[in-house]
């Protein structure tokens, strides 16, 4: 979600830490002057982070001009109720306060932010980022497992080449480990998997030191998380074995404390830059047996691990001693780079500042909805004849009957794509086993309001109209979400109807509307049959039944007439789209 920032309201609190002095460029004098500043936020489970970039389109990249990181332990969950508890969410509202202000003085051009695993997870995690928005004014997007993976693959591929050959790469989060194979190009295969440091933690690990009985239920629980993900990536690797061996990938804070740990013991100090450090496994299995054997406050001690991370090392390194054991890998590469740059990554795609090697990602949304069709079965040809009479609707529409915009409209483009895949599960009451798959469908390229609102807008081209009551329209928590549904659902109920016999007996519409005052009283759905002599009685039949909610929406009376038996001649009084 790209944010610019309104007013805020929260007070900064007395016991948040004073403001860092910003970081100053460190630019090439050729930087363009007017370059675009551009700020990203990720809220993970155990930190929250920014990084300040100034965008270069000419080439075009991105110089990262400041870095900011917060430790808040979002993640610490409610024991009984699994909600995010009231301290975790000051301690992020205070980081999150000094991220708006430092952001306001590198004067950016806009806050992208998104959230992940421990607000996905927890059941008051909406009503916190609706708070946030209230009192800070920023508005952060809530992202999926696959899409945080997505995201990370960009950030990776902003400083790494692959050089079509095929790497691994592992994110180890406080709440989730992302696990992705790539060669470059497309992602062969995204993966989040329940398993993060402070997870784990929390879940296994309460004596100080663990004991040998809760070790083992750890990496006993840990390897029956990876073992599924990380067979699949083998069995894709072994397609494509002619390239050589598979490279690992690993980043963020748990790696990131590894590798400089690593280089401390062997090099005397880390090096200015981690970027590309090594490491081995069997480097990391004597790290893992020295902090199975030490207490929290012995591991604290340790040269760069400090206080928080000190709590939470363990758990994090026997993951990746388990990702490294069981893909057979004996060496890993740390990358500086991870979501907070594939955010950054992805909005200049967004703005079509990049192509060549990333071109494939502008498409991601159409690709990723075209593939949930195929999995279950979508009649492909009916699906986008629907779609086309959608957004011919929609157009059509626009300024008279709704003021919505091309976000609105590509997301009515993709309900209409996936509006039967119920069908897959039965036809009986199809329209909400649709809801269903569309919204555990682990869409890529869409967040999760975004990902809700296709789901919703599927739900309802047949049969009840949204209603309240209804437990699918009430997660939409926003209003202008809820009106969203209410508009546009109408147009793919009439749009549904338009292609009954499946046999393109429609070739096109038109919509003519008579007003009253400034508003519309009557609209002509004139119909261009595709064989003149075809009367299309089931389409019209099909209309008739289908109109009524898209009357009662729009409060006017809906005409359907084919073109071969309406008047050539044109209301003068009316108004022709």
């Amino acid at each position: 979600m790209i944010s610019s920032r309104a007013n805020p309201t929260h007070p900064s609190a007395t016991s948040a830490p004073p403001d860092p002095e910003p970081t100053q460029p460190l630019l090439p004098e050729s930087q363009p002057l007017g370059a675009p500043v551009l700020a990203a936020i990720d809220v993970g489970t155990n930190s929250l982070h920014m990084v300040v970039v100034r965008i270069n389109p000419r080439i075009p990249s991105f110089s990262i001009i400041s870095r900011e990181k917060a430790t808040v332990r979002l993640g610490e969950y409610c024991n009984k109720t699994g909600a995010l508890t009231a301290a975790a969410m000051e301690r992020a509202l205070e980081a999150l306060d000094r991220f708006c202000r430092i952001a306001d003085a590198f004067q950016v051009q806009s806050i992208v932010a998104v959230a992940t695993s421990a607000v996905r997870e927890a059941p008051n995690g909406l009503e916190f980022l609706k708070r946030i928005e209230q009192e800070l004014g920023l508005r952060i997007e809530l992202i999926s497992g696959q899409e945080e993976a997505r995201r990370i693959y960009l950030g990776v591929l902003s400083a790494m080449e692959f050089h079509n050959r095929l790497h691994v790469v592992v994110d180890i989060g406080g709440g989730s480990t992302e696990l992705i194979l790539g060669d470059g190009q497309e992602p062969e295969f995204l993966r989040s998997v329940k398993v993060g440091a402070v997870r784990l933690t929390q879940a296994f690990l309460h004596t100080d030191p663990p004991t040998s009985a809760e070790l083992q239920a750890l990496r006993q629980h840990i390897r029956g998380m990876l073992e599924a993900p990380i067979e699949q990536i083998k069995r894709i690797f072994e397609l494509r074995a002619h390239q050589g061996s598979l490279t690992l990938v690993g980043t963020s804070g748990t790696i990131e404390t590894l590798a400089q740990l690593d280089a401390r013991r062997r090099l005397g100090s880390p090096p200015s830059r981690m970027q590309g450090y090594e490491f081995t496994l069997e480097a990391l299995r004597s790290y893992s047996k020295e902090f199975r054997a030490l207490t929290i406050a012995e591991r604290q001690k340790l040269p760069g691990l400090g206080e928080k991370r000190g709590e939470i090392i363990l758990a994090g390194t026997m993951i990746l001693e388990e990702v490294m054991s069981l893909l057979g890998i004996e060496q890993i590469q740390f990358c500086e780079r991870a979501l907070r740059e594939g955010l950054i990554v992805d909005w200049m795609i967004s703005q079509g500042l990049i192509e060549d090697r990333l071109r494939y990602h502008s498409s991601v949304r159409r690709r990723s909805i075209l593939k949930l069709a195929e999995k279950y079965q979508v009649e492909l040809p009916y699906a986008e004849r629907v779609a086309e009479f959608s957004l011919s609707l929609f157009d059509q529409t626009r300024g008279l009957l709704h003021r919505w915009g091309s976000r609105e409209r590509a997301l009515l483009w993709a309900a209409a794509m996936l509006h039967n895949c119920g069908h897959f599960i039965s036809h009986a009451a199809h329209h909400k086993h649709s809801y269903y798959l569309i919204r555990h469908g682990e869409l890529l390229g869409f967040n999760e309001e975004e990902v809700e609102l296709i789901a919703n807008l599927a739900r309802y081209h047949r049969k009840s109209p949204p209603k309240k009551k209804h437990e699918n329209f009430q997660r939409l928590t926003d209003e202008r979400d809820r009106q969203i549904v209410m508009e546009l659902s109408p147009l793919l109920r009439i749009a549904c109807a338009l292609d009954r016999r499946r046999l393109q007996a429609i070739q096109s519409l038109h919509c003519r509307f008579q007003l009253l005052g400034e508003a519309p009283r009557q609209m002509e759905l004139i119909l261009d049959p595709k064989h003149p002599n075809d009367d299309c009685a089931l389409e019209l039949w099909s209309l008739k039944t289908k109109k009524e909610v898209f009357e009662q929406q729009f409060k006017l009376e809906v005409i359907p007439k084919l073109s071969t038996q309406a008047e050539q001649t044109l209301d003068p009084f009316g108004a022709v789209i």
